[in-house]
């Protein structure tokens, strides 16, 4: 991220502040709408996230990030994207082009109905919690927020996509491997 971007961020000049939050409102807009999201909502979600990265740079969690201030403004509303859905019961279509990967796992879908849960959904449930937080978060970013490798290197500090890669493989194969045993 630029230095610049990060300093007008912390400095509260609220000219510049207003310039940089118009500079990518309307392309966030234009994302969002292909979640099925209103305009009003659109518009809140973009707010909200602005105010998130403004706090991060305030924090001086920006000062390590790689990525543009674009990038890592549209993954914060992505993730707010996804909460929102999740909390309408909504769901949004796997788009493969945002997803590559050299690895392919299916997720287990969840349905979200008051039936029982499956042996194998219970297993995974039991299983999942016991593999470490780093595992959970990692797999959690890559299936249930719909996360790219990309984009989980961006917000998770890892220094490669190869190593986030990796990790997703461990994480994957030490689940398939407890819930087996």
């Amino acid at each position: 991220m630029k230095k610049n971007d990060i300093k007008i961020l912390v400095l509260s000049n609220p000219k510049e502040i207003s310039l940089l939050y118009y500079a990518n409102r309307d392309s966030f807009l234009n994302f969002g709408k292909k979640y099925g999201l209103d305009y009003d909502d659109l518009t809140d979600i973009y707010q909200e996230a602005f105010i998130a990265l403004r706090k991060h740079a305030i924090s001086g969690k920006l000062d390590t990030v790689k990525s543009s201030l674009k990038t890592y403004l549209f993954g914060i509303g992505k993730f707010m994207i996804y909460d929102l859905l999740k909390k309408q019961h909504k769901t949004t279509s796997y788009e493969p082009s945002l997803h590559i990967s050299d690895e392919v796992y299916e997720p287990i879908p969840f349905e979200n109905t008051t039936e029982e849960l499956t042996i194998e959904q219970r297993l995974l449930r039991k299983f999942f919690k016991k593999i470490g937080k780093k595992c959970q978060e990692m797999l959690t970013l890559f299936y249930t927020r719909g996360l790219s490798i990309d984009e989980i290197v961006e917000f998770t500090g890892y220094t490669s996509n190869s190593v986030v890669r990796s990790q997703k493989s461990r994480c994957i194969k030490t689940l398939k491997e407890m819930i087996k045993s």
